[in-house]
């Protein structure tokens, strides 16, 4: 998704001069020794025998699929202990070949498979924190090819004008920084907020890809990063991410505990949402005070049965996909989640995919799940955030390898 222009020597001038709207990522050096990496056995994972891994396997494969196609020397991402063990691309192919080869539906396999070709590593953060749990779904709306009736607010396509530059590529102090933004009158500045989005200032490019009929859904379409749209003619379109404007993230619920219009143990995303709708006249002044803004893409000809495609490019699996701060955690991964959930009180432990990544997910033991669509999807996503114990599985044949 990067966007490369013509001089790279302006570039950096601009750069080094420019003002970002987000706080970089932090450096190499910083995030090294933020997550620490302990051998267990996997009869140390809590729920470990009690999983239906023959699910994870088939979203294991989904993502073989993608790291298969990658550069033999990609790093597969994270920091100190995790970037190092992780490796390089080329040295995931075995256990990927290893997984397509497994019968479908048979735990038992699936069981052997990742204990025998994988080594579990508890994670602990510096900060002694526990790793806290989220969950994201896929939003299921209504809304219409054209700004007709109640279809008012769009989904809006990336905008051409918007640029992600990386840091890295200028000098190796700044690897993993990123900034986000635009070029005016020579120079590069951030990119319009939520609020002079709002205010039309991305109007005159026509960038709308459908309408939706409530606003406070489309910010909400936004915070997920995908959409299920139903149309007016009965026809279902796909909508998946493709950019953000850059500015840091601002959870407009902590906002509002803030304000005491929420307690700090009533804040949900189904709480949220109803103090919006309740408050109709300060409700566009809340969700202003986020910054952030999502751009989408539409997906055409997609199957209804897939979730929708994550940092990979692969479709992410309810219940086993995930999305994490690759900063820390090497994207691809298998992590054992051991926490519960927050409607029944009963342990939630599962083997995820670390499938994607999200701006709003940052941290060395942050993790967001992804739970499906529908109604028991959002409900869960929405109440879910849970404290619990995160552990990462490497390829055994990784125990030695350098970065």
């Amino acid at each position: 998704m990067k966007v490369r222009i013509a001089s790279a020597a302006m570039l950096l001038a601009a750069l080094l001069s420019a003002c970002a709207a987000p706080a970089p990522a932090p450096s190499s050096q910083e995030t090294a020794g933020a997550l620490s990496l302990t051998p267990v056995s996997f009869q140390q994972l809590p729920g470990w025998s009690s999983d239906r891994l023959s699910e994870a396997v088939v979203a294991f494969v989904r993502g073989c699929g993608r790291i298969l196609t990658l550069a033999p020397d990609t790093p597969m991402g994270g920091s100190g202990q995790a970037a190092a063990l992780a490796g390089k691309a080329a040295q995931w192919n075995a256990v990927c070949m290893a997984a397509r080869a497994l019968p479908l539906g048979d735990d038992a396999q699936a069981r052997a498979f990742f204990e025998q070709n994988f080594q579990a590593y508890a994670l602990t953060a510096r900060s002694a924190s526990p790793a806290l749990f989220t969950g994201y779904f896929e939003p299921e709306v209504a809304g219409s090819r054209s700004p007709l009736g109640p279809y008012q607010t769009p989904l809006l396509r990336k905008p051409n004008d918007l640029i992600q530059a990386d840091l890295g590529a200028f000098s190796p102090e700044w690897k993993g920084r990123l900034l986000t933004g635009r070029v005016a009158s020579g120079r590069f500045i951030p990119y319009y907020t939520r609020a002079e989005i709002d205010a039309g200032a991305l109007d005159s490019q026509r960038l709308a890809l459908v309408w939706l009929a409530d606003p406070i859904d489309a910010y909400f379409v936004q915070i997920q990063g995908s959409a299920r749209v139903q149309l007016p003619n009965g026809k279902l379109a796909r909508f998946a991410y493709a950019a953000q404007n850059g500015w840091r993230y601002v959870p407009i619920g902590r906002i509002l505990e803030s304000r005491g219009a929420l307690k700090p143990d009533e804040v949900s995303m189904q709480t949220v949402r109803a103090w919006l709708r309740a408050h109709p006249a300060e409700a566009r002044g809340v969700m202003e005070a986020n910054p952030s803004y999502v751009f989408f893409r539409e997906l055409l000809d997609y199957p209804p049965n897939f979730g929708p495609p994550g940092a990979l490019d692969i479709p992410l699996t309810p219940g086993r996909s995930a999305a994490v701060d690759r900063t820390f955690v090497p994207i691809g991964a298998p992590l054992w989640v051991a926490t519960r959930n927050p409607l029944s009180g009963q342990p939630w432990q599962h083997l995820v995919m670390a499938q994607d990544l999200g701006s709003a997910i940052e941290g060395p033991l942050r993790t967001d799940l992804f739970l499906g669509w529908g109604k028991e999807a959002e409900d869960l996503a929405g109440h879910m955030r849970e404290s619990g114990s995160e552990f990462l599985l490497l390829p055994r044949a990784m125990k030695t390898a350098g970065s």
